[in-house]
Parts: structure tokens; C-alpha cells; sequence
């Protein structure tokens, strides 16, 4: 693992590691095939949390390297999910669709718990992280939007952005200068990524008419 965890390239005065660039690269992958409905997002989602844990894991991150645990256990879950369902659009793609607000609900006050948890261990233990709060906020909503992403709900959009808010200049503070620049160019994805989603949502929803072809 060293050469993964060995510098890459300096850009801009910020040291570039090998692991959190190609971690990074495959997760936009990720994201693109996400924002396109392909099943092989969650096998990226998968490689991409196995090398960014080694990066977090050697800069001590214990919240962040947590967190890629977590994506590769959602994405092997997710893969099945959508496995399941890839048939539930009238066009045999997956089918997404807007939250209901109940679980739009359950999920802001899964997010909110999660978060107070997951900072007050970190707190109270601060070798797991050098930065509690913000550590526990991205794991939390990284795993919340994961989970509406698995289900189909266009929520997971909004969720990666308030993640990104968060995760761009944590990851400058800690020496992750790549992940932070990926988050920028994540963050325009995430906007074109909405908007595909819904309007995908408004023609999932329209009712097809009798004997016309599904």
C-alpha cells in the first residue's frame, strides 16, 4: 500500500497522494453512472471506498475511513437493490422518484441523530478524528444519501450537496487537496445529476395508457 498512500504530483502548493486521486477519479466514474441510472455505479462506489479507506486510514481520519467501509457495505446493498428493481421503469431502466415527505422526515431526523452520535464518539475518543463534527457530519450524510440513492429517491442529490458543503474544506484542512477539488467538480455533477433525475421522476410517474406498449 505505499505507493497508493505515496505522493502523486503538487498542484497549487497542495500535495496530490496517489490513493486519494485515483480513489476520487473512480468515485466521479461513480457518480456519472449514478446520475445515468447504470447498476455499475455501486461496483465503482465499491473500489473507489476500498482505496480511499487506505488513504484515510494512514492520515488517521478514523471518521472518514469509517465512511468507506460503510459505502462499500451500501454499495454491495444497493447493487442488489437496483439488481432487484431495474425493471420497475416502463422502459426497463431503474425507476426513481421523489421521497415521500414521512421519509423525507425519517431521513433528515436519521441524518441529525446519526450526527450527534457519530460526533459525540468522536469526541469523546479524539484519536478517532482530528476533526469530530465535520468528520461525523460527511459520514452520516454520506451514508443517508447512499440509502436514498439505493431507493430511488432524488432526495440523494440534495444529500450529496449538503455533504459537499462540508466536505470541500475539510478536506483541504487535512492535506486531501485532490478530494477536495473533486468535490467542486462533484458538486456541478450533482446539479446536472438533479435535474436528470427529475424529469426521469415526472415520466416514471405518467400513467401509460391502455393498450399502449410499456
Amino acid at each position: 500500500m505505499n505507493w497508493l498512500n505515496s505522493e502523486a504530483f503538487t498542484l497549487f502548493d497542495q500535495h496530490i497522494k496517489w490513493s486519494d486521486m485515483i480513489g476520487n477519479v473512480i468515485g466521479l466514474v461513480a457518480l456519472a453512472l449514478g446520475w445515468r441510472r447504470s447498476i455499475w455505479t455501486w461496483p465503482a462506489q465499491f473500489v473507489s471506498g476500498l482505496i480511499l479507506f487506505a488513504a484515510f486510514a494512514t492520515a488517521h481520519l478514523s471518521g472518514s475511513a469509517g465512511k468507506q467501509i460503510v459505502v462499500m457495505l451500501v454499495a454491495a446493498w444497493g447493487f442488489w437493490q437496483w439488481n432487484r428493481g431495474r425493471r420497475q421503469a416502463q422502459d426497463g431502466s431503474i425507476a426513481v422518484r421523489f421521497a415521500t415527505w414521512r421519509e423525507r422526515a425519517v431521513l433528515a431526523a436519521a441524518a441529525a441523530a446519526g450526527t450527534l452520535a457519530v460526533g459525540g464518539l468522536f469526541t469523546l475518543y479524539p484519536s478517532l478524528s482530528w476533526d469530530p463534527w465535520p468528520d461525523a457530519y460527511i459520514f452520516v450524510g454520506t451514508i443517508v444519501a447512499m440509502y436514498a440513492q439505493a431507493r430511488g429517491m432524488v432526495e440523494f442529490w440534495f444529500a450529496w450537496l449538503l455533504v459537499d458543503l462540508v466536505g470541500v474544506p475539510l478536506n483541504f484542512a487535512n492535506g486531501f487537496a485532490f478530494s477536495g477539488f473533486v468535490y467542486v467538480v462533484y458538486g456541478a455533477l450533482v446539479l446536472w445529476g438533479l435535474r436528470d433525475w427529475w424529469l426521469r421522476s415526472r415520466e416514471d410517474a405518467r400513467p401509460t395508457l391502455e393498450g399502449a406498449p410499456a
